[in-house]
């Protein structure tokens, strides 16, 4: 896996994940649609850390500088 994104897209991901992670355990957002933002709130965390999105290569999008 080649990095395809940029420092403040993974900060951006990250950011999404722990407000999403927040709004589950909180109760704020109850039923499927907490759990739904849960796992997406996971995808980010996981893409966030590994610097790789794939449907960024799918599209050939790339956020970072090199």
């Amino acid at each position: 896996m080649k990095k395809n994104m940029g420092n403040l897209d993974r900060a951006v991901r990250i950011l999404i994940a722990i407000i999403f992670s927040i709004l589950y355990f909180t109760g704020t957002v109850p039923g499927i649609l907490g759990i739904v933002l849960l796992a997406v709130g996971g995808i980010f965390l996981l893409t966030g850390f590994v610097s790789f999105c794939p449907i960024y290569s799918v599209f050939e999008i790339k956020t970072c500088r090199s």
